[in-house]
């Protein structure tokens, strides 16, 4: 096994230790994959995903012996990653935490050298940590049903739609869909969490045979649990081309709206295999962030409407 290996990427050189360690063992079926394939794939991947990723705290899944050992998750970053590693410290209860941020493809390479797998993102950047600039809902299936993860996102899609905010639609890599919607990054965390929180209400209320706000699993039975919780502040949601910590390394992967018909896709269609080639397809282009504040009243006004014709029957 190769011990180590140097690679200069942009203006800094990198040691990629092991790089023939198995992470994702080929078993049942599945491709294997080294930390070296690991680190080719997010190197190649990073003009699509840095954008995502600049200024935004991370917690950090790594999995130092592959997909059989333990998982750590990671907050703080350790004394001894190179100092040129951006850092944000960011304040707890007792004291502080400092979160690694991902400026640059040397960063994004010398975190897969140190077996993160995902990468998982603050909905807010390191200088403005209460001002969210994303809301996200994640499509969470009581069951593998992904037919009921594809009605569910058309639902909120659709509502998105009426209160005029534009979405984008995102694989888990796991079991569902990410619902992300850019906002103006200028109302607190708490007023956005709200917002997002009214907007599952509305869909749950509309559509109470397929889809949940419940937060208990027992009380949602065999509906879809529209998760808002990724709202809520130093919450995180996995990054976009992140690699997931599952058989085959299947990918985060952000797709189009029209790609939700393609009979073939399911929250782990991508992998480190071809999920650069989706991201060329910039599914994401032309996604702009509005102010929640018209979007809130046009919601206000559609739920008085709903309130109104219930009464009414």
């Amino acid at each position: 096994m190769t011990s180590a290996r140097t690679m200069r990427v942009g203006h800094r050189t990198v040691e990629v230790h092991r790089p023939d360690k198995v992470l994702f063992p080929g078993e049942g079926g599945a491709k294997e994959y080294t930390k070296a394939d690991l680190v080719a794939y997010y190197r190649s991947v990073a003009r699509f995903m840095l954008p995502r990723l600049r200024g935004r705290p991370l917690m950090l899944e790594r999995h130092p012996d592959g997909l059989a050992g333990p998982r750590f998750m990671q907050k703080n970053t350790p004394e001894h990653y190179p100092d040129w590693i951006h850092r944000v410290e960011v304040g707890k209860e007792g004291g502080t935490v400092c979160h690694t941020v991902c400026d640059d493809t040397a960063t994004l390479v010398y975190l897969a050298d140190q077996a993160c797998v995902t990468l998982h993102r603050w909905l807010s950047r390191a200088d403005r940590l209460r001002l969210p600039d994303q809301m996200v809902f994640d499509l969470d299936p009581a069951e593998d049903d992904f037919g009921q993860v594809r009605c569910a996102a058309r639902l909120v899609g659709d509502l998105l739609g009426e209160l005029r905010l534009q979405s984008g639609l995102m694989t888990t890599g796991s079991r569902g869909l990410h619902v992300i919607v850019p906002i103006g990054g200028d109302h607190d965390v708490d007023d956005i969490r709200e917002f997002a929180a009214d907007i599952a209400e509305t869909l749950a209320e509309a559509h109470p045979e397929l889809l949940t706000t419940a937060a208990r699993k027992k009380d949602r039975g065999d509906r879809l649990y529209l998760d808002v919780q990724r709202n809520a502040y130093a919450q995180t949601a996995v990054a976009p081309y992140s690699v997931r910590a599952l058989p085959g390394a299947p990918v985060a992967t952000p797709l189009s709206w029209d790609q939700l018909d393609d009979p073939e896709l399911d929250a782990r269609r991508w992998t480190i295999a071809d999920a650069v080639d989706q991201a060329r397809s910039e599914p994401w282009a032309g996604l702009r962030p509005h102010a929640p504040d018209p979007a809130r009243r046009r919601l206000a006004a559609l739920r008085r409407r709903q309130g109104e014709f219930d009464a009414s029957q």
